[in-house]
């Protein structure tokens, strides 16, 4: 029997590293809820203990956010802010620079996943209007999402996790690791003006028309004042679960958009995926198999290192969930190492993150192909530097 748990375990990580196990039609979220339904057949946990497991709060900050960053797509915000910037940047290297920081701020603000869902396609075609090569600007994209989103709490749903653990607040964790954001984006862009040398024109090109898009005038004034309103509610210091859920509610109540048009967007995968990973968890941590994980999490630096190896081999947020119940000193210092180094070591390789998924997918739609190597190429060094960067700065 004891095997069989620790078999569960096994091939459960494997898939969430994977994403999927081979022969079987699974992608995280089943493969979440079906490791923690077989841990509580083989008795690890009764149902009481999973559902207490549940950590309901991030979910519903999560839910909150994802019903936000709906209204504000569907009220064309997101094409409005990249026309806005199109029309004001006339050179390959300023493109690049007003992508990396445009969408850097906006996953910190917004989930970075959600980010990466709705530029992409944006800039996939401004880069085909301008003839311009696109795989930089969408490395730029992936990166920018990741490093922008460690800037705050709502930027990635680990932050979130972290978050709703630790009880730092939301502008104590933004003073802390915004600056941070900010250097790691001026860095991205000097590492790829070094790797592609077609992005360092400053040659004006053609004046092109940005795509068409239909802005919805009244639900984007209604989302903006909402949006704002729970920025400012964030930065006094009001529970973010709480707040998040009381603006999502606010944007639901409308005359103009069908619900499903909305809740359509809400990702319920990656909610069904949480809760998987929080049962799991608690299972895990039942079995007594963290023990021999703590001897490698005593110091920042070594956190820093585990945190960035166990981000790659079975994705950040399951680190995150595996990693808080090891942390020697849970103080604010190192929540914040453990969420800078989940976040960045998304940029590793193109398997770090689903935001590099989603640019990796959308392209090669359009006949291109980001390759693992390519990515590589960019994300060795930039998760390098920026994971330096924080071991210093925090």
């Amino acid at each position: 029997m004891v095997v069989l748990r620790y078999l569960v375990i096994i091939i459960t990580y494997i898939g969430l590293g994977l994403g999927y196990l081979p022969g079987l039609r699974m992608n995280r979220a089943t493969i979440a809820i079906v490791g923690a339904a077989f841990l509580m057949a083989l008795g690890v946990l009764d149902l009481p203990t999973a559902w207490g497991a549940i950590d309901y709060k991030t979910l519903i900050f999560l839910f909150g956010m994802m019903v936000i960053s709906a209204n504000l797509a569907a009220s064309g915000f997101f094409q409005l802010a990249l026309d806005y910037t199109i029309r004001r940047i006339h050179s390959p290297f300023g493109l690049l620079v007003v992508l990396t920081f445009g969408s850097g701020i906006l996953s910190a603000l917004f989930l970075n996943d959600t980010i990466a869902l709705i530029l992409t396609p944006l800039v996939v075609g401004i880069t085909q209007l301008l003839k311009l090569k696109p795989i930089p600007y969408l490395l730029a994209l992936a990166g920018a999402t990741n490093l922008g989103s460690v800037a705050t709490l709502s930027g990635n749903p680990q932050n979130i996790l972290i978050g709703s653990f630790s009880g730092i607040s939301y502008l104590e964790f933004a003073k802390a690791l915004t600056p941070l954001a900010l250097i790691c984006l001026t860095i991205q862009v000097g590492l790829l003006w070094w790797l592609y040398p077609e992005v360092r024109s400053l040659r004006p090109y053609l004046k092109v028309k940005p795509p068409r898009y239909h802005v919805l005038k009244p639900l984007l004034v209604k989302s903006l004042l909402i949006t704002s309103g729970l920025l400012v509610a964030f930065l006094i210091g009001i529970p973010t679960a709480e707040v998040t859920l009381i603006a999502a509610g606010l944007l639901l109540v409308t005359r103009r958009l069908k619900p499903e048009r909305i809740l359509q967007k809400v990702d319920w995968d990656l909610l069904l995926m949480f809760c998987g990973l929080f049962i799991l968890t608690e299972g895990v941590q039942k079995l007594g198999s963290l023990g021999w994980l703590s001897r490698f999490v005593h110091d920042p630096l070594s956190i820093l290192g585990i945190t960035a190896l166990l981000s790659n081999l079975v994705s950040n947020v399951p680190a995150v969930l595996l990693l808080h119940h090891l942390i020697p000193h849970p103080d604010t210092r190192t929540w914040l190492l453990l969420a800078a180094a989940s976040t960045l070591a998304g940029n590793l390789t193109l398997l770090g993150s689903v935001a590099n998924l989603i640019v990796a997918e959308a392209v090669a739609k359009q006949g291109y192909r980001l390759t693992f190597g390519e990515h590589l190429r960019f994300g060795l060094p930039l998760t390098a530097i920026t994971l330096v960067l924080t071991y210093f700065w925090i």
